[in-house]
């Protein structure tokens, strides 16, 4: 369930943020990624949107806000721009969900969901035969000039 703005609850404490670079494999510690490439399978750049959308399919209290930034971000482009608030816990301090108690828990589960959207899945097989025809390219060219 996404929230409108108007019925936003005003404490925002209870909301956590999740920035895409946090899961993206292409990134290192130092460049903002908090979960580790070898306990789970990071995302090769994740959207805010898809980390919206794997939230929300599970019954999160979810906000995109599409033009905030990872502070540490160099890149401007707009696929890079993004963040997730999450709801974590309700106003008497319990947890929303029990299976997600933490920053780290909704980390983790987004990080091995997302691969397994339809629109990855998709993106997937139309590019392995791309690279597959792109390599054959590359090995003519590279014989010709010898």
């Amino acid at each position: 369930m996404a929230w409108a703005a108007s019925a936003l609850p005003t404490d925002k404490s209870r909301f956590v943020c999740i920035y895409p670079a946090y899961i993206n494999n292409k990134k290192t510690i130092a460049e903002g990624r908090r979960i580790p490439l070898d306990k789970v399978n990071a995302v090769e750049n994740p959207t805010s949107t898809e980390i919206q959308d794997v939230c929300a399919a599970v019954g999160l209290n979810v906000l995109l806000e599409k033009n905030k930034m990872y502070p540490r971000e160099w890149n401007r482009d707009a696929q890079y721009r993004g963040r997730v608030r999450i709801q974590l816990k309700q106003e008497d301090g319990t947890a929303c969900q029990p299976q997600f108690p933490t920053r780290k828990s909704v980390m983790l589960y987004a990080a091995e969901t997302i691969p397994k959207l339809k629109t990855r899945t998709q993106k997937m097989g139309g590019s392995d035969q791309n690279l597959q025809q792109g390599e054959g390219g590359k090995k003519g060219k590279g014989k010709k000039k010898k």
